[in-house]
């Protein structure tokens, strides 16, 4: 007997009772479901919610590699003992910590996801498919599994279920998870230390009084120029991601071929992405021009930062990941094509806006997102009560 009728006589069996959506959700997950719909008239198309989830995990598994590759990279970089970029070295240790992040992801969030399901009586959604690969790509290399099991249960619960489950989330759930991490544990999500592999561990032997054992810093770019100090990068680097960070996140260029590939399958918003990058430049460029203009001198906390020329900020942080992978969700983001030119723009002017006035976490995107995530449904009720009076004013035109 094979696995596919296995999997239907077990479905069968369990249908009507509490745990068939358990069984259905295993069934589909594995094989094309054999249902059919009857009478009424349907709309036919060959994608549907699983189908746009597997393809942005495919357009996110180049970053999950190559986030692999550079956490070995970063390792023996800053122990001084530097290895070429893909080696297996760097690789393996890549494998032992990402892997880790990603079963720890997935195994919590879909075990809430199946819990609910049961719970409530509803087929199991796919949308966590997503999220449980977002999720270890937007935080640091060592952080704990216990708190990000627990990180993962409060987005998938406060940030997902209690509003209803997939689709009816207010927050994007990946961006929930890790506030509720930096507000929770900064101590692991902030600093000079988190961002690569062994970095807290090193300090917390010399604060013991280990002797013979060097610091590793792990500090990323912000952080430096958050600090006052010139960065230790190239634009080749940043560009290309040969640089410390959360594990995804580093390499601009395989984040803008992943967003090339969502906007080519329709996934993605192309208006969005767009009109994010232009609000970070302009609001990099105003800064620039407050530096120019003498306003803001190099004794300033701030100057390291609104001096940095305004496109670098496009290619440092996560400011790419966020505006491609996440501030592109299609729940959480505006859903008319006007609102998303508006959601878009204030996300990208207020990530750069946050990143320079907040030394002590120079990173905005997360925050900024989140942020528009609430007023989207606003800036949406709000295009459309402009449309609706263009309309009206039309009708009073033609009846005159």
């Amino acid at each position: 007997m094979s696995l596919k009728t296995k999997l239907h006589k077990l479905k069968e069996k369990y249908k009507g009772t509490k745990m068939a959506p358990a069984f259905n959700a295993l069934h589909t997950f594995l094989y094309t479901p054999d249902d059919t719909t009857h009478g009424g008239t349907h709309v036919k198309a060959a994608d549907d919610l699983k189908r746009t989830m597997n393809i942005v995990i495919i357009a996110l598994i180049p970053c999950l590699i190559f986030g692999m590759f550079n956490a070995g990279y970063q390792h023996y970089d800053a122990l001084g003992t530097p290895v070429d970029f893909l080696s297996w070295d760097a690789f393996w240790i890549g494998i032992k910590k990402v892997l880790p992040l990603v079963i720890v992801s997935y195994g919590v969030g879909l075990l809430i996801e199946f819990i609910f399901a049961v719970i409530k009586g509803h087929e199991v959604e796919e949308g966590y498919l997503v999220t449980g690969m977002l999720v270890p790509l937007i935080v640091p290399i060592d952080i704990p599994l216990w708190m990000l099991a627990v990180a993962v249960a409060f987005g998938v619960i406060i940030g997902k279920e209690v509003f209803g489950g997939t689709g009816m989330n207010i927050l994007n759930p990946a961006l929930t998870i890790r506030a509720f991490l930096f507000f929770a544990y900064p101590t692991w999500m902030s600093g000079d230390k988190v961002w690569v592999h062994g970095a807290v561990e090193r300090a917390n032997q010399i604060a013991e009084g280990a002797e013979g054992i060097d610091a590793i810093s792990g500090e990323t770019i912000l952080g430096s120029l958050a600090q006052g100090n010139a960065s230790a990068y190239s634009v080749a680097d940043m560009f290309y991601g040969f640089i410390p960070g959360s594990v995804g996140e580093t390499s601009t260029l395989l984040i803008l071929l992943g967003g090339l590939f969502l906007i080519f399958t329709k996934i993605g918003s192309w208006r969005i992405m767009l009109s994010s990058v232009i609000g970070a430049l302009v609001m990099g460029y105003i800064f620039n021009m407050v530096v120019d203009a003498g306003w803001i001198t190099e004794s300033s906390k701030f100057y390291g930062l609104m001096s940095l020329e305004f496109w670098k900020h496009l290619i440092i942080g996560g400011f790419a990941f966020g505006v491609v992978y996440m501030a592109t969700d299609p729940v959480t983001a505006s859903q008319t094509n006007k609102g998303k030119w508006i959601y878009g723009f204030l996300i990208g002017f207020i990530s750069i806006l946050i990143r320079v006035f907040n030394p002590a976490y120079p990173e905005g995107v997360m925050l900024a997102i989140l942020l528009m995530n609430v007023f989207a449904p606003t800036i949406d009720h709000y295009v459309v009560r402009a449309n609706v009076k263009k309309r009206l004013k039309r009708i009073k035109v033609k009846t005159a």
